[in-house]
């Protein structure tokens, strides 16, 4: 999508297809001074057709006066209660609006009188990607058109581009992130990811990206990793960008993504209902793709790496039985009582692998536990850390970005659920605490760094409408984007 910036002139002389005005109903009560402006909205609301409310809209056709071809008129509600949250829900709006008229072009009034304009740069060129997003590829139709220029009417400064730059490149990381977890299990294998990674690391001399193939992984012994995808015809990967946007010296941010692209549970095989939303059971993946797309797009002075750890979990005679006890790239004996338990299985060799990199801290990313979706339903990730101070960052990220996560607890007390009579740990620990206990799994593996988790099973998708969510690429973001700066 083409977004620019324009420097507003008289509103009623502005030309478009469709001139966009957030308003709060104080605005209402103090128009802005374009006379034909002023006379249409007064009309509207004295009828009662508009009263600024959030998110309300109102599709004005034709004014006199007035050079757009038509005027959209949305709710910001009261100007001392409008911040970043309640502005994402006006401009889903705005662009739903444009989607449900077919609107190629627009042109946003930013309003001077909220927020900040840089803020809402940022917001309306994050959502006008998103917004553009469709899904076609195992579909016969062709995308609709939809909104191809927008014109966002402010001054056009240094700090004005920066905010579009980044608003833009965080859409577009996001929209990476839904369709590679929208992609059926059988388009979106462990080698399409491998492909998709390198094709990245084709677009900048920044990254560098290596994919590390079964044969590696078994001289390196991750054998916890290999024992998940030992009952598929799809061969694991372990996928790695490398970006070097800082000096040589300083130490990365590290992502590591959960790559699983289709989960069956293995022997412990999944209930049917439901079963085709485990595609999306490679989301954290999926997130880890979005981050490194948004990062290398924007040239960020910092050097990050992306780990994917990817793999299919499927049975077959060769796979991975309960009671099987399998050696962890780091040393430590894994029991396997549920196969179903796969994530933890592929990250903990991922994040031992990752200690080679020296990291400044690492995020892990991944659809973990259904366990976290009944503690917190589809609207906070679960986040958990061995470091309170790092947790609090990206619980400011997630707060500041509208893609927020919960601290959770990771106790010792719950360490004990993990204990095995045949291997130095369980990769379950019973019924109480699922996610907590998967997180506690994971802790064993990261004692020598600055480690998060975020569980989004709860957050990475919806069941309805259906369709990956892109998250928590907005919360990775704007940790780096904080890291960067």
């Amino acid at each position: 999508m083409q977004i620019s910036l324009k420097a507003p002139s008289t509103l009623s002389r502005q030309k478009s297809a469709c001139l966009v005005l957030p308003l709060t109903a104080d605005d209402l009560k103090a128009l802005p001074g374009d006379a034909a402006l002023n006379s249409a909205i007064e009309r509207v609301t004295q009828r009662g057709d508009f009263a600024a409310k959030l998110a309300q809209t109102l599709m004005l056709p034709w004014c006199d006066g007035v050079s757009a071809e038509r005027i959209l008129l949305v709710g910001l509600g009261e100007a001392d209660s409008v911040d970043a949250k309640s502005y994402d829900k006006t401009a889903s709006a705005l662009f739903n609006a444009l989607k449900a008229h077919k609107l190629s072009d627009a042109a946003v009034v930013i309003n001077s009188r909220v927020l900040g304009s840089e803020a809402q740069i940022s917001a309306l060129a994050r959502l006008a990607e998103t917004s553009a997003y469709q899904y076609t590829t195992s579909l016969s139709k062709k995308a609709d058109p939809g909104l191809k220029k927008l014109n966002l009417l402010t001054a056009n400064n240094a700090s004005a581009k920066k905010a579009l730059a980044q608003g833009q490149a965080v859409g577009k990381g996001i929209n990476v992130a839904r369709q590679l977890g929208n992609l059926p299990g059988n388009y979106c294998t462990p080698s399409f990811l491998a492909k998709e990674a390198k094709a990245l690391g084709r677009k900048s001399d920044k990254l560098k990206v290596s994919v590390l193939e079964e044969k590696k992984m078994r001289e390196l012994g991750m054998g916890s990793l290999l024992s998940v995808t030992a009952g598929s015809e799809e061969p694991a990967k372990l996928i790695v960008m490398e970006y070097q946007g800082g000096k040589k010296s300083d130490k990365p941010q590290v992502l590591v993504g959960k790559g699983i692209t289709f989960d069956s549970g293995g022997i412990s095989i999944k209930p049917g209902a439901k079963m085709d939303e485990m595609k999306f059971d490679m989301c954290g993946a999926a997130s880890v793709m979005g981050a490194m797309t948004a990062v290398t797009e924007l040239g960020l002075p910092i050097n990050v790496v992306g780990i994917i750890a990817a793999a299919e979990n499927l049975p077959s005679g060769r796979a991975t039985k309960p009671g099987d006890v399998v050696t962890s790239m780091s040393g430590q004996t894994i029991e396997v009582l549920n196969t179903d338990a796969e994530g933890r299985l592929v990250l903990c060799d991922a994040l031992t692998y990752s200690e080679r990199f020296k990291p400044a801290a690492v995020i892990d990313i991944a659809t973990l536990t259904g366990a976290c979706v009944v503690a917190l339903g589809k609207h906070a990730s679960g986040l958990y850390s061995n470091d309170d101070a790092f947790a609090e960052k990206l619980l400011d990220a997630g707060e500041r970005s509208g893609d927020r996560a919960w601290h959770m607890p990771l106790w010792d007390e719950y360490q004990g659920q993990l204990d095995s009579n045949f291997a130095d740990i369980a990769n379950i620990g019973g019924p109480e605490a699922g996610s907590v206990t998967a997180a506690c799994f994971l802790s064993r593996f990261t004692k020598n760094m600055t480690w998060a988790h975020l569980d989004i099973a709860g957050t990475a998708w919806l069941s309805a409408p259906k369709g990956a969510t892109g998250r928590p690429v907005g919360l990775l973001m704007q940790y780096l984007l904080d890291c960067a700066s």
